[in-house]
């Protein structure tokens, strides 16, 4: 096997920079997202249960139909 090369201290720097400048970001990308995906999943509870009860009454109502028919 070949021996490793010795990597720049400059490049080493740049790496870990990068890395770090990359953490932070994804950091305050997600405290950004966080709060609207929360609103997301609560307005889609909202409405699932609004669709769920609408359903309840259709099939209520379909039961109820059968003596008139």
């Amino acid at each position: 096997m070949v021996p490793p090369v010795q990597v720049s201290p400059l490049i080493k720097l740049g790496r870990y920079s990068a890395l770090v400048l990359g953490m932070a970001y994804g950091a305050k990308r997600y405290s950004y997202l966080k709060p609207r995906a929360e609103e997301d999943r609560r307005v889609a509870a909202e409405e699932k249960k609004r669709l769920d009860e609408l359903k309840r009454i259709e099939r209520e109502l379909a039961e109820s139909d059968t003596i008139l028919k």
